[in-house]
């Protein structure tokens, strides 16, 4: 059961004036449960109060949240949501909070009637595996998750720290997991700042493991480690550079091609025609960060205009705004993006 709203009465912001203003009291049955959901030191209310510009002050298991009226309502759905997921065994860390913060504001977009504002709860969607569950903490990320459950292509293109390898990597073990692929392909380019294969110490596995890291990392996460070594070593799961692909049919397979903005054209075309029968293929990166030779183009960038429109085929991208990571992060990538952007425009004026 969901926090119980004991009072709801029209009350001034205690920050700054408004005038459509709103009070009410949630109260929460669990104590304990409530205690977690709070946080320590009431952190995580402390960040509601930061992010929607409200007061929000517990007494017990009780808080009573003042400020205008949209935003206490964002607050009350990202507080129901949260007491649910303890509700369900699951635990509310400060990027949970942030998640669901995210998404109530994001809800308001989709409110057209009044009266549905104050009915709303929050939908996010998920992927689960036996080790994990992951929920989407932007509208973006709730996108993405759900074009990877309908489409058999998925372009996850946008900055890093948005969530895009490791929620493609999460679906895929889910797939493995339900028993709809029968193996796990994940692949990057290795042309990684400038560096060659050829110069790196050790075998090929050694030499191409530093390229792979993140989605080892990804894989660990959602899947415990003794079954990823043993999927591995029996060919359920294959971490491979892209060159390793060609000439092949990728069957019964979840595939992902990370940092897909290093691929050349010839090398996406070869990639994508790898696509076999009950197969998923996703492929992520960002654009704005190609390593590639000056006056080579992105694989990447060439097929998402190639394909644009082609039906089956989803592409979400996400931005600045999405950024998971510490919230610097978002900042940092936003920054770039100007500078970039100030520097496209001076060229072009140059060449006029």
């Amino acid at each position: 059961m969901n926090g119980r709203e004991l009072v709801s009465s029209s009350s001034r912001h205690p920050r700054s004036p408004a005038i459509d203003a709103n009070h009410f009291v949630l109260t929460f049955e669990n104590n304990r449960l409530a205690s977690e959901l709070f946080g320590q030191f009431d952190q995580n209310l402390k960040l509601l109060e930061e992010r929607l510009h409200i007061d929000a002050r517990a007494r017990g298991n009780s808080v009573s949240i003042t400020g205008e009226l949209v935003a206490t309502n964002q607050a009350r759905r990202a507080l129901d949501f949260l007491y649910e997921r303890l509700q369900k065994g699951g635990s509310v860390e400060t990027s949970d909070v942030e998640g669901a913060i995210r998404m109530a504001v994001a809800a308001d977009d989709q409110l057209t009637l009044p009266t549905l504002e104050r009915k709303a709860k929050l939908s996010m969607a998920q992927i689960s595996t036996r080790k994990k569950t992951i929920q989407a903490r932007t509208p973006t990320q709730d996108a993405y998750m759900r074009a990877l459950e309908r489409s058999e292509l998925v372009f996850g293109v946008g900055p890093a720290g948005t969530g895009k390898t490791y929620l493609a990597v999460a679906h895929a073990a889910q797939l493995l997991e339900r028993g709809a692929v029968d193996k796990i392909i994940l692949s990057r380019p290795a042309v990684e700042a400038g560096e060659r294969l050829g110069f790196l110490p050790g075998d090929m596995k050694e030499k191409v493991d530093p390229y792979l890291r993140p989605l080892y990392d990804a894989l660990y996460d959602m899947i415990a480690g003794d079954k990823v070594e043993r999927a591995i070593t029996a060919g359920v799961i294959e971490i491979a550079p892209l060159a390793f692909m060609r000439g092949r049919t990728l069957a019964n397979a979840a595939v992902i091609l990370d940092e897909a903005q290093n691929t050349t054209s010839m090398q996406m075309k070869m990639f994508l025609t790898r696509l076999g029968e009950n197969s998923r293929m996703i492929i992520t990166g960002d654009p704005s960060q190609v390593d590639l030779p000056r006056g080579v183009k992105s694989g990447l960038v060439e097929a998402l205009q190639v394909l644009k429109g082609v039906e089956e085929i989803s592409v979400v991208r996400f931005k600045d705004s999405d950024v998971v990571r510490h919230p610097l992060v978002g900042r940092i990538v936003k920054a770039y993006d100007a500078q970039y952007t100030v520097h496209e425009e001076s060229e072009d004026a140059g060449h006029e």
